[in-house]
């Protein structure tokens, strides 16, 4: 499916023109005409003879870009100097970085922040370990924890790759909770090592996110750490994913009037996410889904099927359908795509049922074409930016963290993650609601703290009561 210029393929390219005649003028045309958006077009230098100008555009992809570099180029009179990507600009040097709270400008504060003042809270906490949440950076730190084996859409790039993207959900914990979060990349991706690892520098932190760790391992060591720290493990890719959705397709129902309970969901996906989506939409009450993975429908009489899948044929597909994805859609109030790019078109959409709602999250190319998807159903999410009805699990992460850490929480529960996802939707009011916004924005000023209270208020004494896991 062809894009549109994204500032995500944002370049600056610095040019010298003459001083008089034609090309300044035609330097916009010559980006548009190769498809390219003009974002911003700066005289930085000026003289007699020439101008030096920095012209920012939007492309599609890196080929688009260069495109429209050699479009410029081509202008009559032009001289390119230099062309800089600003997505890579932005990341030179890392997006985060860490910052003292307290002042040390002269020897007094010295001897409070550091040694010898410093050994008194060091006793203080050996004398009593809890203190270690009230008197250090613990109580409002996270750990992303990632051995670079699923991450986004690009697969098992490893840790130094993965990096990146930790750095960047580091960077969106700090933006919309305030949450001080560090980047782990592991070089390893044995279970067993990630385990003991995490087990290890578990201490320093109030909570563990893991992150862009692959299927099936994710599961075992999401189980083993909730089962060894006593800290929050909670898994992004999993459960942010799950609350997203959950609240979206809360609003999408009352859009179109139909209920939970009773709507008919074709699933396609059974890995970290589809499971994790699947898990908490019958904990809210689905009743009727059909799972499937490249093979087909997930059900009971398969050969294949690991604990993971046997889980899945146990609690859904009741009436054994064994055929593809089209046939599952076929009929569907709803379906949910947390799979691979373009397994349906607009006619599998246009066999749904009336007022259907169609979750098309494979990011940057979804199952389905939106646009094609739109033609048929009343109702139509993506994870990307360029459409409406964003899914994204920044609207999650940050929220829930908040309200764990502000709870000392130390499990996460199914019925914390349920009440996230109602915070999350009732974000978005009567008045608001409709087709093209079920699911407010990330930069909705209400959301993040909304789905912290209604955490804080789900672990509320409950937060060391040992219930069962999410």
């Amino acid at each position: 499916m062809a894009t549109v210029p994204s500032v995500s393929y944002s370049i600056t390219v610095r040019l010298e023109v003459p001083a008089g005649g034609k090309a300044v003028s035609q330097l916009t045309h010559a980006v548009e005409s190769a498809g390219g958006v003009v974002t911003a077009l700066d005289v930085t230098t000026a003289g007699h003879e020439t101008l030096r100008i920095d012209v920012t555009c939007a492309a599609r992809d890196t080929d688009h870009a260069q495109a429209i570099v050699d479009k410029l180029d081509a202008v009559e009179g032009v001289v390119i100097h230099k062309v800089s990507d600003r997505t890579f600009l932005m990341h030179l040097g890392g997006k985060i970085e860490m910052k003292s709270k307290v002042p040390l400008r002269n020897r007094d504060e010295l001897s409070m922040a550091y040694t010898p003042g410093v050994a008194r809270v060091s006793m203080a906490i050996a004398r009593n370990p809890e203190d270690a949440r009230r008197l250090t950076i613990k109580r409002n730190s996270v750990a992303v924890v990632t051995d670079g084996s699923a991450v986004l859409g690009l697969g098992n790039i490893g840790p130094a790759a993965a990096l990146p993207v930790m750095e960047g959900k580091a960077a969106l914990f700090k933006r919309f909770a305030d949450i001080d979060a560090w980047p782990i990349c592991l070089d390893t991706q044995d279970v067993d090592e990630i385990v003991r690892t995490v087990q290890v520098i578990a201490p320093g932190f109030g909570g563990i996110n893991l992150e862009d760790i692959s299927a099936p391992r994710c599961f075992e060591v999401e189980r083993r750490l909730r089962e060894l720290l006593d800290i929050p493990v909670f898994h992004d890719d999993q459960h942010g994913t799950a609350i997203c959705v959950l609240a979206a397709l809360t609003n999408a129902l009352r859009v179109v009037g139909k209920d939970l309970s009773e709507v008919r969901i074709a699933l396609a996906g059974a890995g970290a996410a589809g499971t994790a989506v699947l898990r908490l939409l019958l904990a809210a009450g689905a009743h009727n889904v059909i799972v499937c993975d490249y093979l087909g429908a997930v059900h009971g009489g398969r050969d294949d099927l690991d604990d993971s899948l046997r889980w899945i044929a146990d609690h859904t597909n009741a009436d054994g359908y064994s055929g593809d994805l089209r046939g599952a859609v076929k009929g569907a109030d709803v379906f949910i795509g947390v799979s691979a790019p373009g397994i349906l078109n607009g006619d599998d959409i246009a066999t749904m049922a009336e007022g259907a709602v169609v979750f098309a999250l494979a990011n940057p190319e979804p199952e389905v074409s939106p646009d094609d998807a739109r033609e048929h159903a009343a109702v139509v999410a993506t994870g990307r930016s360029d459409y409406p009805n964003q899914i994204n699990n920044v609207l999650a992460f940050p929220g829930v963290f908040r309200g764990l850490l502000d709870a000392q929480a130390n499990v996460v529960t199914p019925e914390m993650l349920l009440a996230a996802a109602r915070a999350l939707s009732a974000v978005v009011t009567d008045e608001e609601l409709g087709p093209n916004y079920i699911i407010p924005s990330v930069f909705h000023a209400d959301v993040a703290g909304a789905v912290a209270a209604a955490v804080r208020e789900s672990a509320g004494g409950r937060a060391r009561s040992g219930m069962t896991e999410a």
